[in-house]
């Protein structure tokens, strides 16, 4: 398997300047592929210059944090799937972190913060308020999310006086994915500044965004519904994660696309590589890119350089 990194363009000669920072990764495995061999079967390779693989570990439930964010403009038909929910997160592998919270007018709402405690975070799920654009966007919403990624009852320091390194983020998107701000809905204006702001700002908080597509938030329509899931597809391939849906309308039950999101996070590993800083390390990144014979990959498509905090 080959993970190649490429700079952005004009990036090379100040990454040259500042030198190789240690840099993660998370690098989801596709459950129908072969898993590779160890770290030793990983090439990595940053602007076309191999560098070493220093670490690859599994994502410990102890060292991963879910954010459920649900899209508060949803309707009454959300409610079916209330008991599976609260069961999905009663039930995540003991050690997990969760945060239930819902997407409202560009911010995400929350009656309690990352906690292990999943009895209590499961109690906190309700019906959505379901007034169509109530969410506003669910980009938007994501974008002040991730940016300002809240703590945990966990979350202190290191010792020495120094942040302990955050933990492996994980977001699962309920929404319909439309963005009303970005106007027509046709096949022709699939371009919106929100989205991609949301999938950048992920890249650089290290966060894997997960979806799954639910069209019953006001906004109705076949071209509604094609709008609203190309934009989680092009979200969650940019950020590592998966569109969990099928066909084109809401699904018999969200049981199995939950399942599978577990499944996910278990089959999710940390790679760890020295990559370029660019003159800006906060706002430069690294374009991802990787091939893997008979194994199907899922990682962002951009990362900061020196994200390892």
């Amino acid at each position: 398997m080959i993970l190649t990194l490429a700079l952005a363009p004009g990036m090379a000669a100040s990454a040259q300047e500042e030198g190789p920072v240690p840099t993660q990764v998370l690098v989801n495995l596709d459950p129908k592929s072969s898993p590779p061999a160890g770290a030793s079967a990983l090439m990595v390779s940053v602007n076309d210059h191999k560098e070493p693989l220093t670490d690859w570990q599994p994502v410990l439930p102890s060292n991963a944090q879910v954010a459920l964010l649900i899209d508060d403009g949803l309707r009454e038909t959300v409610g079916r799937e209330l008991d599976n929910l609260r069961k999905f997160v009663a039930n995540l592998p003991p050690g997990v972190e969760v945060m239930v919270g819902f997407m409202e007018y560009g911010h995400v709402t929350s009656d309690q913060p990352f906690t292990a405690n999943h009895a209590l975070a499961a109690s906190s799920l309700h019906l959505p308020g379901g007034m169509p654009g109530m969410s506003a966007s669910p980009y938007i919403c994501l974008s002040d999310y991730v940016q300002h990624w809240p703590g945990s009852e966990s979350s202190s320091s290191s010792g020495m006086g120094q942040p302990a390194q955050h933990k492996a983020r994980f977001v699962l998107m309920l929404t319909d994915g439309v963005d009303p701000y970005n106007g027509s809905t046709s096949i022709l204006n699939q371009q919106s500044p929100y989205v991609d702001a949301s999938v950048t700002d992920s890249q650089r908080a290290g966060v894997a965004v997960y979806a799954i597509y639910f069209g019953d938030a006001g906004i109705r329509g076949r071209r509604a519904d094609n709008s609203g899931q190309n934009y989680l597809a092009q979200l969650t391939q940019g950020t590592g994660g998966v569109s969990l849906w099928e066909g084109v309308g809401n699904p018999v039950s969200m049981l199995p696309f939950l399942g599978q999101f577990q499944n996910a996070i278990a089959e999710t590993y940390i790679a760890t590589f020295p990559a370029p800083v660019g003159r800006n390390p906060q706002k430069d990144m690294v374009r991802v890119k990787f091939s893997a014979p008979k194994t199907k990959l899922h990682a962002p498509e951009e990362v900061r350089p020196g994200n390892v905090e």
